[in-house]
């Protein structure tokens, strides 16, 4: 239950928003898949519920690493967590609420109803800034009948105004459907309500829920998805990217990548951008803003295929419940992706971006299965992945203790949700055990290690999470690292960055070939997050 006084305060400080801000994560992790079941606008786009609440989970991370207990302090967490954990075109949007809402908050010491209204009207007036071409129907228009409402009532205490705000946004989203110039006729077609105004609603119950001293309500049973009554049709790629130290303004950027598709978003905080787009071309457009600033993270999803998925599920209802579940912790979208298609759900994160202990915990509670095991992937996280068991006491958590990507993928290769967890473990283990990961990513400062001399700057390899090699060119560094062990393997995975690109990853993949002819080298797109090459060899 959430710890709360019972006496409703007359104003909310630093420490009560980011308490209550963090449990309205929690809550809306509880309905991931109610808000995913009803995505359909205007394409199938992610999962809104799922990119929804990894924006959440980024701010509840922020905040905990910060423990802000001044106004400014958590205006800084609200933004700069929710841009960083920014996911899908509802996530940017509701990030850039979240943004408003803080710098209007970060005027005050602390907030009464009035300026509780004023944050929910900033937050508003951000949201619909974001988006080149605001359509009504969807999150916008439920945050700004909130915002509206919540003025309405504003010389009341604070909680009363949330209330107010949030009784006016289930009002709007129960009319997201209807068929009026403004609103969007493709949810009256599916008989569903908006899912990122859904997913809204959901964090705004959330905060007052921890208020109120709620416990954590029971998921919903889902019983039919939208996208089921949709058709197969061609989306494209569902493209998006986080930079830092930009070198442009931000809509310089958005200039630049508006030919390249639709749905586009494109927002700026704390010296940071982030962009979201539909496009045909993901590769191209990653390539050509990677040059304004350093490629933070980056994802690709193939919204035809997810579509696909969706149109060839069973009911929902109808499903049977997996013996096993897998939770892996992965950057790249590439890596992301291969994961995806072995059966696990993944928490982004990684290298200089550990998920938290609560961050795992709510993607082991996601899946349906009783025994869950998790990847970490990475031995900074193993330990916060261990700790997961004395969260969710009711799943039995096995954690297999993988430290590095490469051999989490050779794991989960093994993995199949119909088999009980002991019988798999053993096998899992014993491939993580002999596969090798190669890593190139930058040097972020000059060090001598273990004989090494390293730059600021150069390329770097590593081997299973040991630096061997430094060089200007990092397919020089690749090279290296295989020189001694290419022909102890058989399969070579490659993942290379957009900052690459597709021909010059097949170029180096070609010359591996050459040295190691007995290796079969796969060339991927995606590799993890500031990482030009990720080598997997099993």
């Amino acid at each position: 239950m959430a710890d709360v006084a019972t006496k409703e305060p007359e104003t909310l400080g630093a420490r009560q928003l980011s308490h209550a801000f963090s449990y309205a994560t929690e809550w809306l992790g509880v309905y991931i898949e109610e808000v995913n079941a009803l995505n359909v606008y205007p394409v199938p786009d992610g999962d809104t519920g799922t990119n929804m609440h990894l924006t959440m989970q980024s701010v509840r991370r922020q905040l905990g690493d910060e423990n802000p207990d001044t106004m400014q302090a958590f205006s800084h967490a609200l933004a700069y967590g929710s841009l960083l954990g920014a996911r899908g075109n509802s996530g940017v949007i509701l990030s850039q609420v979240l943004k408003g809402f803080g710098e209007s908050a970060r005027r005050h010491t602390r907030l009464g109803g009035r300026e509780v209204a004023a944050a929910l009207g900033a937050g508003t007036k951000s949201a619909y800034k974001a988006v080149m071409k605001p359509v009504e129907g969807t999150i916008l228009s439920v945050v700004r009948r909130a915002s509206e409402a919540a003025a309405e009532v504003e010389s009341r205490p604070p909680l009363e105004v949330l209330r107010h705000a949030l009784e006016a946004a289930e009002e709007a989203l129960e009319r997201t459907p209807e068929r009026t110039p403004e609103q969007l006729p493709i949810l009256r077609q599916a008989g569903v309500v908006d899912a990122g105004g859904k997913g809204l609603v959901r964090v705004l119950e959330g905060v007052l829920a921890y208020f109120d001293g709620l416990d954590l309500p029971a998921p919903p049973q889902i019983t039919v998805r939208a996208q089921q009554q949709f058709e197969e049709e061609e989306f494209g790629f569902c493209t998006e990217f986080l930079l830092s130290d930009v070198t442009v303004p931000t809509q310089e950027i958005q200039k630049l990548v508006e030919p390249f598709g639709d749905s586009l978003l494109v927002v700026g905080a704390e010296g940071f951008v982030k962009g979201h787009i539909h496009t045909e071309e993901p590769e191209r457009l990653l390539a050509a803003v990677a040059r304004y600033g350093t490629m933070v993270r980056s994802k690709v999803e193939d919204m035809t295929e997810q579509h696909s998925e969706i149109l060839a599920d069973v009911e929902p209802d109808e499903a049977e419940s997996p013996r096993t579940g897998l939770v892996t912790v992965a950057s790249g979208y590439g890596v992301t992706r291969v994961f995806r298609s072995l059966g696990a759900r993944v928490v982004g994160g990684g290298q200089s971006d550990n998920p938290s202990v609560q961050d795992i915990a709510d993607a082991v509670r996601s899946v349906g299965a009783t025994s869950v095991i998790v990847l970490p992937n990475n031995k900074n996280i193993v330990m916060a992945a261990e700790r997961v068991r004395e969260v969710v006491p009711e799943k039995n958590v096995v954690v297999l203790p993988t430290r590095t990507l490469g051999q989490g993928l050779a794991a989960a290769v093994l993995f199949q949700e119909g088999e009980e967890v002991e019988a798999l473990v053993p096998g899992m283990r014993e491939a993580a055990d002999a596969s090798l990961t190669l890593e190139v990513t930058t040097a972020s400062r000059s060090a001598t290690i273990e004989s090494v001399e390293v730059e600021q700057g150069d390329a770097i390899g590593l081997a299973d999470g040991r630096l061997e090699v430094a060089d200007a060119d990092p397919d020089a560094c690749l090279l290296a690292l295989l020189e001694d062990r290419g022909n102890e393997f058989e399969i070579g995975s490659l993942f290379f960055s957009a900052s690459l690109g597709q021909e010059r990853a097949e170029a180096v993949a070609e010359r591996i070939r050459e040295r190691f002819p007995d290796l079969e080298v796969e060339v991927l797109p995606g590799a993890p997050d500031l990482y030009p090459y990720l080598m997997v060899l099993e």
